[in-house]
């Protein structure tokens, strides 16, 4: 699966199967600070993803 993690700026490529959270869980991404998509679509913690994939890992902006 090809991952770009917009916070770094950098592309990964890396052979996974399983759910997002399990994703976000092998990266060592906190799930409450991301948005994951997959062609466009946002994706949930619960969302199986497959090496096939191709995802965007977007950084939530909060602010006052």
């Amino acid at each position: 699966m090809n991952i770009f993690v917009e916070r770094t700026g950098k592309q990964h490529a890396l052979e996974f199967t399983g759910t997002v959270s399990e994703l976000l869980e092998q990266l060592k991404v906190n799930p409450e600070t991301v948005l994951v998509s997959r062609d466009g679509q946002l994706l949930v913690v619960s969302d199986k993803v497959s090496p096939q994939d191709t995802l965007q890992i977007l950084s939530v902006v909060s602010g006052g």
